[in-house]
């Protein structure tokens, strides 16, 4: 695992263009990158990150092309579901998560991307 500095952590598919595109977008020395393939969550970094998004459902990537396998039965409902499903595969979080400080940023929509830039300044 890299070096893990909690204040400033980036969790990313490093085959993500997306990731790759909003990452250059940042100060890269000020964060501790965490390529979820190779070194996949474990439970005490999901339950760091929920103690701030407060809900699995929102670290859930709905997008994810192996949810689309799954059964009606096998589909996640619940938050002990989303938990599960986030441990079991990387595919399942949503993409990029990012902690600054003691904030949470997750997803790649324009204004949280905004917001994130806002609060990496303002923590020079």
């Amino acid at each position: 695992m890299p070096k893990h500095d909690k204040k400033y952590t980036f969790f990313y598919l490093k085959s993500c263009d997306t990731c790759l595109k909003i990452l250059k977008q940042l100060p890269q020395n000020k964060l501790n990158l965490v390529n979820i393939k190779e070194y996949p969550l474990k439970a005490e970094q999901l339950e760091y990150l929920h103690s701030f998004s407060h809900s699995y459902e929102s670290l859930f990537n709905f997008r994810a092309q192996k949810l689309k396998l799954l059964t009606a039965q096998e589909k996640p409902v619940g938050e002990e579901d989303f938990k599960k499903y986030l441990l079991e595969d990387y595919t399942y979080l949503k993409r990029p998560v990012i902690v600054v400080e003691d904030k949470i940023f997750i997803g790649n929509s324009p204004q949280n991307i905004e917001q994130l830039k806002i609060e990496l300044l303002a923590n020079e």
